[in-house]
């Protein structure tokens, strides 16, 4: 059984606030954190379970009443629960109460979000990490923003890394020896999501064009979006396409990353990025295998830019530091993949690059952000396919792909 990385926050968590809210995608491994989490003291129910889930759904405060520490899987099929825990949290504001999983984002209701206003803490937890798999506690992050970066003795480098990036993290896909049989799982994956949780979400009106147009963010994956071009695809329009992809944001299958700018740039390039949550997922809607991948690096480059993406995002949940991820680019198309703004607003900046060999050039959207920032610049990398560091200047350094599991 794996690690964890965001078991220590929800164990602290626990600690002193009555509700805590897990949320991430079907199959991330929520179901199998919050039972090992329990004991014997504390109730489990599934509304995966039709039967329970009707009668949570006829009578959410009955199902409450009684309840006195539970957890709660898959919320998001009976959502007027929440209401029905606020009343008992209310009444009995003892910390650790109900521990909830949830595979949608049930705080995009408004009325859910206003209802348990302090009194209930979310913990985002996506497919495993690689840190996670590799069982090594990861201080990327703490390192990235003292600029004590180095090099990696045994990194993962060149056939490897294309492995590793195909692979993605859901603990059922690399659990099975072949790369047709991860890419069978993950197109079953996507279509009970596109079709049984969609559908419990939203009203979809073109509900068997889903796949189509999810193919087509695929391609788009680490690009610039474009709601009007997403939503043609498939004959709707650009606010139609818009919700879809919010909706799909809201099952954590994609991810909007918004854009990083300050006042001190005036042309600055103010549209979100779009990435996939997991690479595996990614190279089985695109049909990437690692054959195509290595007769044709090109096909690398988006596939580890949402790898890393989704791989900064889980460190972020190891972390002491505050942090918020963003993107940059200027309309002189100088760019940084990922931007991490922590809250005393020092910046810290990554590119990703899928190539051994890193130039100075590399180097030119971090330099952009450097100077924009000023003294509240940290550091800045270019995450590249080598074992090696090297220094590119004050504060820019090119740094192995694998110190992000280091």
């Amino acid at each position: 059984m794996y690690k964890r990385l965001a078991e220590p926050r929800v164990a602290e968590a626990l600690t002193d606030t009555p509700v805590v809210l897990i949320v991430g995608p079907r199959r991330a491994g929520k179901t199998t954190l919050v039972r090992k989490m329990g004991d014997a003291s504390r109730a489990y129910v599934t509304l995966d379970d039709h039967t329970v889930l009707e009668a949570a759904q006829s009578d959410p405060t009955g199902f409450i009443r009684g309840m006195d520490r539970a957890i709660i899987d898959e919320i998001q099929r009976a959502p007027d629960l929440l209401l029905a825990i606020k009343k008992s949290v209310d009444e009995d504001y003892r910390p650790g109460r109900f521990l909830l999983t949830g595979s949608a984002n049930v705080l995009t209701l408004p009325r859910v979000a206003d209802s348990l206003a302090g009194r209930m803490e979310t913990l985002r937890m996506l497919p495993l990490a690689r840190a996670e798999i590799e069982g090594s506690s990861p201080t990327f992050l703490d390192r990235l923003f003292g600029g004590r970066l180095q090099g990696i003795q045994d990194a993962i480098v060149g056939d490897d890394l294309v492995r590793l990036s195909l692979l993605g993290g859901f603990p059922e896909a690399i659990s099975r020896s072949s790369e047709r049989r991860r890419q069978d799982w993950a197109q079953s994956y996507l279509t009970s999501v596109l079709t049984r949780d969609l559908r419990e979400i939203a009203d979809i009106e073109k509900l068997t064009d889903l796949p189509k147009f999810v193919r087509l963010l695929a391609e788009h994956s680490g690009q610039l979006v474009n709601y009007s071009h997403f939503g043609a695809a498939i004959n709707v329009s650009h606010k139609t396409g818009q919700r879809y992809v919010g909706l799909l944001e809201q099952l954590f299958l994609v991810s909007t990353l918004q854009p990083w700018f300050t006042n001190t740039l005036k042309r600055i390039v103010k549209t979100p990025k779009l990435h996939f949550l997991d690479s595996g997922l990614l190279a089985a809607v695109r049909g990437l295998t690692f054959e195509r991948v290595k007769a044709d690096r090109g096909l690398l480059g988006s596939l580890l830019e949402s790898f890393v993406f989704s791989e900064v995002l889980k460190l972020m949940t190891a972390t002491d530091q505050r942090l918020r991820p963003y993107h940059f680019r200027d309309q002189q198309m100088r760019e940084v993949d990922i931007v991490l703004e922590r809250d005393d607003g020092m910046v810290a900046g990554i590119e990703i690059k899928a190539s051994a060999t890193v130039r100075s050039s590399d180097f030119g959207g971090l330099r952009t952000l450097a100077e924009a920032c000023g003294d509240r610049f940290a550091y800045g990398v270019v995450l590249y396919d080598s074992s090696e560091a090297v220094p590119f200047g004050d504060r820019l350094a090119a740094v192995p792909l694998s110190a992000l599991w280091r």
